[in-house]
């Protein structure tokens, strides 16, 4: 039973698990507004979009490791590289993906448009994120592992 308490009060799993989930079900509701479309799939399987999921996670695990063993502590200096990373990543070559797919759609498409039933692969285009997306993703993930540090059972110390 210890390991499994353990598990749902580690601070810096549940801040970015948390991040992520929250970061999800937004997106769900911006999807919504956006396209005027309603998807739970996009809950679990959802790429792209407002928030960006990805960055809200590993900025709240780096919010988690400043909270609690300070910016001088390895840990957040390890966090941290890994946030720029996805975050770089996210708006980079995600992004380029994205397009690149919407493009190779568009000639498959018109390559096919006479005989559809002999290819029928559509890319997936919706990968990468925007900047606006990133930022958000990024204040999602920051701000959920800051209100964590107001649940007692996380036990967090700030440092």
């Amino acid at each position: 039973m210890k390991p499994l308490v353990d598990l749902f009060t580690n601070y810096y799993l549940m801040s970015a698990v948390c991040a992520w989930l929250l970061a999800q079900i937004i997106k769900v509701f911006t999807g919504f507004f956006k396209d005027q479309n309603f998807s739970l799939k996009t809950l679990f399987f959802g790429t792209g979009g407002m928030p960006s999921s990805h960055t809200a996670a590993v900025c709240a695990l780096c919010t988690a490791c400043a909270v609690s063993d300070g910016f001088g502590s390895p840990l957040f200096a390890i966090s941290g590289v890994l946030s720029m990373v996805v975050m770089i990543d996210a708006t980079g070559v995600r992004l380029e993906t994205g397009k690149q797919s919407r493009a190779l759609n568009l000639i498959v498409e018109e390559l096919f448009s006479s005989d559809p039933e002999n290819f029928n692969v559509k890319f997936k285009e919706l990968i990468g994120h925007t900047p606006l997306q990133v930022v958000c993703g990024m204040l999602t993930g920051i701000l959920t592992a800051l209100l964590l540090t107001l649940i007692p059972a996380f036990g967090v110390v700030i440092a």
